[in-house]
């Protein structure tokens, strides 16, 4: 399935990270590794599009989100301490799973600021999969984030936002909203969680004061807005364009994807200055700071939440002097976040139903004659692996 597929580049990825190697290099391997995986996913339907639905970031210290660097670009190298954020997506179909990871370079146990944010934003990730359940409020998760974010000297990045997912759409209208401005908390949209909707959770814990700023490193990551139309002029934009659409639709991607980087480049500006595309541009926090994110994709099913991205967090590597200090949070934290499992009665199957609904899947359009099937020989039922002459 897809999240396999994004389970297996995440863990590809992070493997991959230690001392000395390039964030482009990463970029590179994560979304050549989902290109390889999907490419194996449903061969037989060929106008089926699958890939990419979100590039490879890698995010480094104080860096918080989308930096997924050209070839162009000045390449960052990774060295020991280095706390390096991987965020990725997959779609088949345009069904999308989304993950992100948190982890520091090198071997050893680590204590101090770090450890503190990135325990954070794991018990964050923990506590929201307890919580985005149906029934719950959006409001019930923002608060928990700052309360547990609190515990560890820390601070959730400033109005970051948790989408629900729909077939094709990234950015679906219900939000979970992080750490929210007074005047964010005024507009955002109060929402209750459904049965049978998807969210990707995405929880983002600073060691400084949660404010993002855009520090004016050049934006790769884009995608289009279906709701825009414009009449582009340049013959470069126009060019630009319809690949992108024809190779991307309506998901995220970045400007390497593209063979001529300096045409994508060029071509990006028309498209971006018209808001036929949104940019996702990069964010620091102070310097000196450290960001740390979680990201996982969750099913909410009627028995509870499933969450169908890993989660390579190790607890033994990050020890912190802090930890939760609300008595609620600590007891939701303790308890399973496991889906209850209903007892089904067993029904008994009568011969005729059973052997019919089977041969009628596996054989579409024929006689629903019982009779019409013995005589053709066929006397074993494939589903109660009955063997008979007769009903």
């Amino acid at each position: 399935s897809h999240s396999c597929a994004l389970n297996r580049a995440l863990k590809a990825v992070v493997a991959a990270g230690m001392a000395g190697v390039s964030v482009l290099s990463l970029c590179e391997k994560g979304d050549a590794f989902i290109m390889t995986e999907t490419g194996k996913i449903f061969k037989k339907e060929k106008d089926m599009k699958k890939g990419i639905a979100f590039p490879t970031c890698v995010s480094v210290n104080n860096c918080v989100c989308h930096c997924s660097p050209l070839k162009s670009d000045t390449d960052v190298i990774l060295k020991d301490g280095d706390l390096v954020k991987i965020d990725l997506g997959v779609h088949v179909d345009g069904f999308i799973s989304n993950v992100a990871h948190s982890f520091v370079v090198g071997d050893n146990p680590l204590t101090g600021k770090k450890a503190d944010v990135i325990k954070a934003a794991h018990l964050c990730a923990e506590a929201a999969l307890r919580l985005v359940k149906p029934g719950n409020q959006n409001t019930q998760v923002t608060e928990a984030w700052n309360k547990i974010a609190k515990s560890f000297k820390c601070s959730p990045i400033e109005g970051m936002l948790s989408h629900q997912l729909k077939q094709h759409v990234i950015d679906g209208e219900k939000t979970i909203i992080q750490n929210p401005t007074d005047q964010q908390r005024k507009d955002h949209e109060k929402a209750e969680f459904e049965v049978h909707e998807v969210y990707a959770v995405d929880v983002l814990i600073s060691t400084g004061e949660g404010k993002a700023k855009d520090g004016g490193q050049r934006t790769t990551v884009y995608k289009r807005d279906p709701n825009k139309v414009y009449g582009l002029k340049m013959k470069t934009s126009r060019t630009f364009f319809s690949e992108m659409e024809r190779r991307f639709d309506t998901m995220p991607f970045t400007l390497r994807a593209f063979e001529d980087e300096g045409k994508a480049r060029l071509g990006v500006v028309e498209c971006a200055k018209h808001e036929l595309l949104q940019p996702f541009n990069v964010l620091h926090e102070k310097e000196g700071e450290c960001v740390a994110q979680f990201k996982f994709t969750v099913l909410l099913m009627a028995n509870g939440p499933l969450r169908i991205t890993n989660s390579l967090f190790e607890p033994e590597l990050y020890k912190s002097e802090h930890d939760v200090e609300d008595a609620e949070l600590k007891a939701l934290l303790q308890s399973s976040a496991s889906r209850k499992t209903q007892k089904k009665k067993k029904k008994k199957v009568s011969l005729r139903k059973c052997f019919m609904k089977q041969t009628r899947i596996q054989v579409p359009n024929v006689s629903t004659d019982l009779n019409h099937f013995f005589s053709k020989g066929l006397k074993d039922c494939r589903e109660c692996n009955w063997t008979g002459d007769g009903d």
